[in-house]
C-alpha cells in the first residue's frame, strides 16, 4: 500500500484524523453514524468487520485443517456456490492466485445461465470436488434454486448420498441454510459472524475457507492482514485508508463521482470486488460514486471532468500485459486525478480489501450515508418473488428479430419516458439520446459470459456507446450486479442510462420449485430490474431476445452500431 501524506492534499483527510475516524472505526463506535437513527442502528450492527484480522471469530487454524486434510485427501475442484458479497472476495483471491497454483480449480458459480452451469459441472468429477453453498442469510434465491439445479444435473453422476458428503455451508448461525446442512449430513458448516455484511466479509470465513482450499497459507495471508490494520485504523494523514478515502469524497465533491479502474487482466477480478464495495455502500439516497471496469485506456485520453481513476499494477501471465499496462497508463489524460496501486503477490490482497473497507466506510462518514446497509437491493428482491408468483408483464411491443433474418421475436419493455416508441431502433435511438454529459451507461446482461463471440458482441454495444456519448460504460453481468451497483442504479443519483439484455435459454433447466426454470428465474430478475428502474424514474430499455447465441448478439451489437451512427 501507498504511504501518502493525505493532509497535504486533502481537507477532508484532515477531518478525518481530527474527528478520530479510523481509530473509530477499529473501535466499532456506531456513534460515526449517529447523523440518524437508522444509520446509527445499522452501524452498531454491521462493524464486525473492522477487527476481523485481529480478532478472527472462527479460527484460523480450524479453516487450514480443514483445507489441508481436504486437499490431502485428493481434492480437485472447488465450486462455490452464491451471490453477491459471499462470492466477490472469493473469487479475487482464487482467481489471482490461480496462474500461480494450479493444483485445484476454483469455480464461482453466481449465475442463473445453463449454459455456465453445464460448463462448470462438464469439467469436474463429483467425487473428488467440493461444493460449498455460501450465504450469510441462508435464502437468498439464486444460490437455492442453484443448488437444486447442481444436484439435478449431478443425479447420474453421483449419488445424493454420496453429494452431500462433498457439500459444505458457509451461512450464519441459525440460517435455514444451516439447518438443512445439519439435516441432510453436509461435511461441514463453517459459521459467518452476523455483524459482518457480505461485501465486508472478504477476512472472515466466506473469504478464507475459499483460499485455503486452493492452497494458500493463511497465516502468512493474515499477517499482511494485521499489518494493514493497524495502519488503516491509526489516526495519522499517512494512513492509506485516509488518502484513499479523500481521494473518492473530494473528487465526488467536485463532481467527479465515478471512478475508472485500470489494471492487467489479472488484477480486473479485485475491480469487481472493489466495485461492489463502493456502489453498494455509498450509492443510495440519491448519493453515490460509482466504479467502472475499464478495458479501453484510449477512452481515458481525455478528460470528460465526471470521473477519477485508479490502476493497479498487478502480476502478469505474459511479458506483453506489463508491457501493454505500462503504455495504457501513458494513454490517460494527465488531467483526470488519479490513485496507483501495486499488488505482487497474493497475500498482498489482505492488504487492500483492508484499505478500502475503511476508506469506503470512511467516505460513508464524509458523505453522511449508511455504508452497511442496502435498502434498494431488498426491494428489487421483493418485485423478482412477485413476478415469480404472479406472473410476468406484457412487453410494450415485440418485433421479428430482425429484418430478414429469421431468429424469432424480441419483447420490448421501456420506461415512460421512451413511450411511443414502436421498434427496436426507435427505443435504442431514444435511449441512447437521453444520455447527457455526466450520465453513465451500463448494459445490465442476464446473458452467458462464456462461448464464443457472446462476452465480445456486448463488449462492442458497451464500447461503441462510450466513445459516441463520452461517458463512463460499464458491462454488469446480472444477477451479480444486483447484488452490486443494482444498489447505485437505483439509488443514486439519476445519472444512469441502462440497456437490460436477457433471452430464452433453448435448452433451460427445469426447476421444481420457486421458478419453473433457471431461465425463467434469470428472466424473472430481468424484469424485476427494469420494473424497479422504471418505478425510480430511470431511462431504461429491456430487450429480451429469442435466444443467447452468439450470432444473435452480434446481430444487436451491429443494430447498436447503426443507430449510434446514425447520429
Amino acid at each position: 500500500m501507498q504511504t501518502i501524506d493525505a493532509s497535504k492534499l486533502y481537507t477532508s483527510a484532515k477531518q478525518l484524523v481530527e474527528d478520530r475516524v479510523a481509530s473509530r472505526l477499529h473501535a466499532k463506535d456506531a456513534s460515526l453514524y449517529d447523523f440518524s437513527e437508522e444509520a446509527c442502528s445499522c452501524a452498531r450492527n454491521f462493524m464486525g468487520w473492522a477487527d476481523l484480522a485481529t480478532n478472527p471469530p472462527c479460527p484460523i487454524d480450524r479453516i487450514q485443517a480443514f483445507a489441508d486434510a481436504e486437499r490431502a485427501r485428493g481434492l480437485k475442484t472447488v465450486v462455490l456456490i452464491g451471490q453477491g458479497g459471499s462470492t466477490q472476495a472469493p473469487m479475487t483471491i482464487t482467481k489471482y492466485n490461480k496462474p500461480d497454483s494450479s493444483d485445484v480449480a476454483f469455480k464461482t458459480l453466481d449465475s442463473d445461465s445453463p449454459v455456465r452451469i453445464r460448463e462448470i459441472l462438464s469439467e469436474l468429477d463429483p467425487a473428488t470436488s467440493l461444493f460449498i453453498v455460501s450465504s450469510k442469510s441462508g435464502g437468498t434465491i439464486e444460490p437455492r434454486l442453484a443448488l437444486r439445479a447442481v444436484r439435478a444435473q449431478l443425479a447420474n453422476r453421483i449419488s445424493d448420498a454420496d453429494l452431500v458428503k462433498r457439500l459444505v455451508a458457509i451461512t450464519d448461525p441459525g440460517s435455514k441454510l444451516e439447518q438443512l446442512a445439519h439435516d441432510e449430513g453436509w461435511l461441514a458448516v463453517f459459521s459467518g459472524e452476523p455483524t459482518v455484511g457480505g461485501r465486508f466479509s472478504a477476512l472472515s470465513v466466506f473469504g478464507l475457507l475459499p483460499a485455503a482450499l486452493v492452497g494458500i497459507d493463511l497465516q502468512r495471508f493474515m499477517e499482511y492482514a494485521r499489518a494493514a490494520e493497524a495502519r488503516c485504523s491509526a489516526d495519522v494523514a499517512d494512513n492509506p485508508a485516509i488518502a484513499l478515502a479523500a481521494f473518492l469524497y473530494e473528487g465526488y465533491e467536485a463532481g467527479r463521482n465515478k471512478f475508472s479502474f485500470v489494471t492487467p487482466p489479472r488484477g480486473r477480478v479485485l475491480g469487481l470486488w472493489i466495485e461492489q464495495l463502493v456502489a453498494e455502500s455509498v450509492g443510495k439516497e440519491g448519493k453515490g460514486i460509482l466504479p467502472s471496469i475499464e478495458v479501453d485506456p484510449l477512452l481515458l485520453a481525455s478528460d470528460s471532468g465526471d470521473r477519477g481513476v485508479v490502476t493497479y499494477e498487478t502480476k502478469a501471465d505474459l511479458p506483453d500485459e506489463t508491457r501493454d499496462f505500462r503504455r495504457s497508463l501513458e494513454c490517460l489524460s494527465p488531467d483526470i486525478p488519479r490513485m496507483d496501486y501495486q499488488i505482487d503477490a497474493v497475500e498482498q490482497l489482505a492488504e487492500h480489501f483492508i484499505m478500502w473497507e475503511y476508506a469506503v466506510a470512511m467516505c460513508g462518514y464524509l458523505m453522511r450515508v449508511c455504508p452497511f446497509d442496502q435498502p434498494d437491493v431488498a426491494s428489487a428482491k421483493a418485485v423478482v418473488l412477485d413476478i415469480l408468483r404472479d406472473g410476468q408483464p406484457d412487453p410494450d411491443f415485440t418485433q421479428s428479430f430482425y429484418g430478414d433474418v429469421p431468429l424469432g421475436q424480441i419483447e420490448v419493455r421501456m420506461a415512460p419516458c421512451f413511450a411511443g416508441q414502436a421498434d427496436v431502433r426507435g427505443a435504442l435511438k431514444a435511449l441512447f439520446d437521453s444520455i447527457k454529459p455526466g450520465d453513465f451507461f451500463a448494459i445490465n446482461a442476464f446473458l452467458p459470459f462464456t462461448g464464443e463471440g457472446r462476452r465480445e458482441a456486448l463488449e462492442v454495444i458497451r464500447h461503441g456507446v462510450a466513445r459516441a456519448k463520452g461517458v463512463v460504460s460499464c458491462l454488469e453481468v446480472g444477477p451479480r450486479y444486483l447484488h452490486s451497483t443494482g444498489q447505485l442504479q437505483k439509488g443514486g443519483p439519476n445519472c444512469g442510462v441502462f440497456l437490460i439484455l436477457s433471452a430464452d435459454e433453448p435448452d433451460d433447466i427445469p426447476l421444481s420449485q420457486e421458478a419453473d426454470s433457471l431461465g425463467a428465474l434469470a428472466k424473472a430478475q430481468a424484469l424485476g430490474d427494469m420494473a424497479t428502474l422504471s418505478a425510480r424514474g430511470r431511462r431504461v430499455v429491456h430487450l429480451h431476445l429469442p435466444d443467447n447465441a452468439g450470432v444473435t448478439l452480434r446481430l444487436l451489437a451491429s443494430i447498436v452500431e447503426d443507430v449510434l451512427q446514425e447520429r
